[in-house]
């Protein structure tokens, strides 16, 4: 009996504790003081949205009311989705000086990085509910098509530069049949056979124009969001500095792979590496083992060990205009 008591009493007690502190905390979110005066709560700014835009060497007026507000929206959702837009700029740090180079060689406007960086987050292992692959987001038919191996144990549609080079091909190849480059964007999401029967039945040929469905209408002008706020970063409330991007990796040397290998763990550690290092370099790597019956050449990246360690004093920012020292 004495031990119920006590039970009891502790019930008692740990259910006044737990109601005081409800209390407390609900009394501390409360945006009135004690003399019901209200709090002052940070300010919230809608961002400037410009006048135009020039995107792939083309100037978009903004300054027509259903343009500038789909801008808007994707300006707000930026500026204020700070995980998301903080990490894609880290990110580009890293990629932008291996991906601008391709874009220039292979005569795509440099705007297009920022296609990559909507479509992936600048996340070379990303993959989407439709099981689109890799920086570019590449389809398997779609990846083999442009000359990407795709199998279990290789899949080059996370090889950064292999992905560059096929989706210069397909984006190419798209202007060849829309001869304006923000309407190859909108086909990069929809598909070219869409954007085709909707120029048809709306009379009109640019993708701005068009009545399009809700995520291509919003992926173009997301894009030109994205290159807007990486022109300024800071402008929009993202105070980075060159401390806090991302640094290229630094490669030591290529190995030429041209038979099987049984294990990429223990090559890796023949090459002073972890099978994860290696793999950060080589994202085009799916399997620990490679059959590889053709005798087919792989150029495999092996990082410098020590220069993987961060050294934030030595990172470099791509674009000054990213950070604030």
């Amino acid at each position: 009996m004495k031990n119920r008591r006590r039970s009891s009493s502790f019930i008692i007690l740990a259910g006044l504790l737990c109601m005081a502190f409800f209390l407390s905390s609900n009394k501390a979110q409360e945006p009135l003081d004690k003399n019901h005066t209200p709090r002052l709560m940070p300010n919230v700014f809608s961002p400037e949205i410009p006048t135009s835009i020039t995107f792939a060497g083309d100037v978009i007026d903004l300054t027509l009311q259903d343009r500038r507000e789909r801008m808007d929206k994707e300006m707000l959702s930026f500026t204020y989705s700070h995980i998301n837009t903080m990490l894609i700029i880290k990110r580009a740090n890293r990629l932008f000086p291996i991906v601008e180079p391709i874009l220039e060689e292979c005569g795509v406007p440099d705007d297009f990085k920022y296609l990559m960086i909507i479509e992936s987050n600048g996340d070379p292992e990303a993959v989407s509910p439709s099981k689109a692959c890799g920086l570019w987001q590449f389809l398997e038919k779609t990846g083999r098509d442009y000359g990407l191996e795709v199998t279990e144990e290789i899949d080059e549609r996370y090889h950064t530069e292999k992905a560059t080079r096929a989706a210069c091909k397909y984006l190419k190849d798209s202007y060849e049949i829309f001869g304006d480059w923000l309407t190859v964007a909108a086909s990069y999401n929809t598909g070219r056979a869409n954007v085709i029967k909707r120029q048809e039945r709306q009379k009109e040929q640019r993708a701005i124009d068009l009545v399009l469905p809700d995520e291509t209408s919003r992926y173009i002008f997301r894009l030109m969001a994205v290159k807007t706020i990486f022109e300024c970063p800071a402008k929009y409330g993202f105070m980075l500095r060159s401390s806090d991007l991302y640094p290229t990796i630094p490669i030591e040397r290529e190995v030429i792979v041209n038979s099987a290998v049984i294990d990429w763990a223990n090559f890796a550690k023949k090459h002073g590496l972890t099978f994860l290092q290696l793999r950060e370099a080589n994202h085009w790597i799916r399997r620990t083992t490679l059959n590889n019956k053709t005798r087919k050449k792989y150029k495999v990246l092996i990082p410098y060990k020590d220069a993987m360690r961060y050294d934030t004093a030595k990172t470099k920012a791509h674009n000054p205009n990213w950070v604030v020292e």
